[in-house]
């Protein structure tokens, strides 16, 4: 069984082990045992405050965590062990450590003072420094993969929002990571516009990217996800193939969790 672990850490994207987090007294995260695997796709639901979007946030070291390590491809994430003292590393290590990440947020932060087109370019041109003629080839093909190759001259405030989420999409797939985190992609979303951003992500775990999904789009991890992941207080509580943990949960808090899941759905699509 060591063996096998062994095997699958070394196999892993993303591999946690003992992650926690405080902000203050609080203690968001515990104990946080984690790998992904490469081409893996899995989404993480849960009530709301239980460190679904902190866990994400710290395996891009845009959180700090408090204990533990992050592995990235193998490599420590956020921090290095110097005569078995850990330090902090400086933002040039961070960066290195996770340039094959890539992440979308609830919200999309567009600059509004650029086009679609520009939004999109906007890290190849800062980042990695390509000439202007790469930069526009590469912004234009992960503005088609979106479906979005007719909006590049548009404007944010020309968008509706689930186009704007697309641009955000579009930037992240620009810079080719190999690993995608997304962060409630929907939560800022009218419904109406939710459909079309899901499609993109459906499209894209059918490529076989890695995805690690914070969602509260149960159908969307039905369909979707190799693997659920259920939070609640800052720990996981249960896991496995969606098959089998919507339909026959192991603790009674995700049994609950579901329970009012569908409630309130059934309640909304009778309303």
């Amino acid at each position: 069984m060591t063996e096998l672990m062994e095997i699958g850490a070394r196999n892993a994207a993303i591999q946690l082990r003992g992650v926690g987090k405080s902000f203050g007294a609080h203690k968001v995260l515990t104990g946080i045992d984690l790998d992904i695997g490469r081409g893996e796709r899995v989404c993480i639901i849960g009530p709301s405050g239980s460190g679904k979007s902190t866990l994400l946030r710290c395996m891009v070291f845009l959180e700090t965590y408090d204990e533990g390590e992050i592995h990235v491809e193998g490599r420590l994430l956020g921090y290095s062990v110097e005569g078995g003292v850990r330090k902090r590393d400086a933002d040039v290590q961070v960066a290195a450590v996770r340039r094959n990440v890539g992440m979308v947020f609830q919200q999309f932060n567009l600059w509004p003072h650029m086009t679609a087109l520009g939004n999109v370019g906007a890290a190849l041109r800062v980042v990695k420094g390509l000439p202007r003629a790469e930069v526009d080839r590469i912004s234009r093909e992960a503005l088609a993969t979106v479906g979005l190759a007719h909006k590049a001259d548009d404007y944010p405030q020309r968008l509706s929002g689930g186009q704007q989420q697309r641009v955000a999409i579009a930037r992240a797939l620009a810079m080719s990571p190999s690993i995608l985190l997304f962060d409630e992609p929907t939560s800022a979303l009218d419904p109406e516009l939710v459909g079309e951003v899901l499609e993109v992500m459906r499209k894209l775990a059918g490529q076989g990217m890695t995805m690690v999904v914070v969602t509260h789009e149960m159908g969307f991890a039905a369909e979707v996800a190799d693997r659920v992941i259920f939070m609640d207080g800052g720990r996981i509580i249960e896991q496995g193939p969606p098959s089998r943990l919507f339909s026959n949960p192991q603790s009674p808090r995700l049994a609950q969790f579901l329970d009012t899941w569908r409630s309130r759905n059934h309640s909304g699509s009778a309303s």
